[in-house]
C-alpha cells in the first residue's frame, strides 16, 4: 500500500487533464518553436496559447509572461536581474528571514558582488512587520522580495501593504509565489508586485517547468545567454511540453480555485482537530488565520521529529528540524519565528492537497497519534543539551 500523502508543498502528483494536454506535444507534435514550418509553428501556437493560460491566472498581459526551468530559476532572474540591471541606481536589497533557499542563497551570492542585503526578521507568526520593512529602506534600496506565502508554515505576508511603500519609493518588488499560485487568488495587481515567480510542480504541472511574471517597463539583466527566446530574457529552446503542462494547469488552477481552496482548509482542518482532541502539549506554528488553507505546520512536546516520522508508517509528511549527534538543527524559518524549541525540534509539516479525501485525513490521524504515544511511552527523546538554531 503506498503511503497518504500530505506533502503538497514539496511537491504535487501531475492533474489528469495535464498529462493529456502534454501528450501531443511528446510525440505527434515535437517541432521547434522556432522554426517557420508546420512542426514549428504547431509549437509555437501551443507556447503562446501556453503563456494566455498564465496570464489569465495572474490577470496580466501574456507579453509579461516569461517560462523558465521552474521556481527557482525564476528566483535567480528576478532577483539577480534587478540587481545587476540596477546597480548604477543602487546597491541594497531587503527581504526576509524566512525565504525559500532560492531566494536566500541568491542574496547571500549577490552580497559576494558588492550588494547589501537586509534580512528582515519576522514576528512569533511568521509575518513581516511592514512597519520594520518601511524603516529598512534606504536612498540606496532597489529591490524588495518577500515571498508570498511560507513553505513550512504557510503564513500570508501582506504583500499589498509592501507594494504601497515599494512604490511610493520607486523600489522594484518581487514575490516568490511558488506555494500560493493555484491554491488562493494570486492577481498580480490585487497584490501589487512588478515580479512574481511561479514553480510549475507546486501547481499539478510537471517539474521542470516555470514562469515569471515581469511587469511590463520593468528591465532586467538576461540571466541565460545565448539566442532572442523568451522576448529575448531567457535563451534556449522552450520546454514545449512542460509548457503545455503548465498553461493547461494555471488553466484548472483558475476554474477549480475555490472548490480546491474549500477542500483543502476543510482537510487541514480536520486534521488539525484530530490531533488536538486526540493529543496534548502540541502547538499550531504559523498565522493561526493568515496563511495557505492547505498547510499545517505542527509542534509536538519535547520530541523530535525525524523519531516521530520513523514512526509514522504509511504517511508522507516532512520534518521541521534535523537531529545530528545528539543536537537538534532546528529549520531557519522556525528559528526566525522563535518558535520553543522543544516545540521546534518535534515539528511536522502537513500540506493536503486537492486530491486529499476525509478517509486518508482520518487515517492520518490514527497514524499520527499512535506515533506520538509510542514515541511518549519510551521517552527517549529528551530535549538535547546542544541546540543548533
Amino acid at each position: 500500500m503506498k503511503p497518504i500523502y500530505l506533502d503538497y508543498n514539496a511537491t504535487t502528483p501531475i492533474d489528469l487533464e495535464v498529462a493529456e494536454a502534454m501528450r501531443p506535444y511528446l510525440y505527434e507534435h515535437f517541432g521547434n518553436p522556432s522554426s517557420s514550418h508546420w512542426y514549428g509553428i504547431q509549437a509555437k501556437k501551443a507556447v503562446e496559447k501556453a503563456r494566455e493560460q498564465v496570464a489569465d491566472l495572474l490577470r496580466c498581459n501574456p507579453d509579461e509572461i516569461i517560462f523558465t526551468s521552474g521556481g527557482s530559476e525564476s528566483n535567480n532572474h528576478a532577483i539577480k536581474g534587478v540587481a545587476f540591471a540596477h546597480r548604477d541606481k543602487g546597491h541594497h536589497i531587503i527581504t526576509s528571514a524566512i525565504e525559500h533557499p532560492a531566494v536566500i542563497n541568491v542574496c547571500k551570492y549577490l552580497e559576494t558582488q558588492g550588494f547589501q542585503v537586509t534580512y528582515l526578521p519576522v514576528n512569533k507568526f511568521g509575518l513581516v512587520e511592514v512597519e520594520t520593512l518601511a524603516k529598512a529602506l534606504t536612498p540606496q534600496t532597489i529591490l524588495i522580495s518577500i515571498m508570498h506565502a511560507n513553505n513550512e508554515v504557510g503564513t500570508l505576508q501582506p504583500l499589498s501593504e509592501i507594494a504601497r511603500i515599494a512604490r511610493q519609493q520607486g523600489v522594484i518588488f518581487h514575490t516568490d509565489a511558488a506555494q500560493s499560485v493555484g491554491k488562493i487568488p494570486t492577481g498580480v495587481e490585487e497584490l501589487g508586485v512588478d515580479l512574481l515567480s511561479i514553480a510549475g510542480h507546486k501547481l499539478y504541472a510537471p517539474k521542470g517547468i516555470g514562469a515569471l511574471y515581469i511587469r511590463q517597463g520593468i528591465q532586467l539583466q538576461k540571466l541565460i545567454h545565448g539566442a532572442g527566446h523568451e522576448r529575448n530574457l531567457r535563451a534556449g529552446t522552450e520546454n514545449v511540453p512542460g509548457i503545455v503542462g503548465l498553461g493547461k494547469a494555471c488553466e484548472i488552477a483558475k476554474r477549480d480555485l475555490s472548490r480546491n481552496l474549500f477542500t483543502m482548509k476543510k482537510m487541514r482542518d480536520r486534521l488539525y482537530k484530530g490531533l488536538e482532541q486526540k493529543l496534548d502539549q502540541i502547538r499550531l506554528n504559523g498565522h493561526p488565520e493568515k496563511r495557505l488553507p492547505n498547510t499545517l505546520s505542527v509542534g509536538f512536546s519535547n520530541l523530535e521529529a525525524n523519531t516521530l516520522l520513523s514512526r509514522m508508517e504509511g504517511l508522507a509528511v516532512s520534518a521541521g528540524s534535523a537531529c545530528h549527534s545528539g543536537s537538534v538543527e532546528i529549520s531557519s524559518v522556525l528559528a526566525a519565528m522563535k518558535v520553543p524549541l522543544e516545540y521546534a525540534m518535534g515539528t511536522i509539516r502537513f500540506s493536503t492537497g486537492k486530491m486529499t479525501t476525509e478517509e486518508e485525513i482520518d487515517q492520518a490521524v490514527e497514524i499520527v497519534v499512535k506515533a506520538v504515544q509510542q514515541v511518549r511511552q519510551r521517552d527517549t527523546t529528551p530535549i538535547p543539551t546542544e541546540a543548533r538554531r
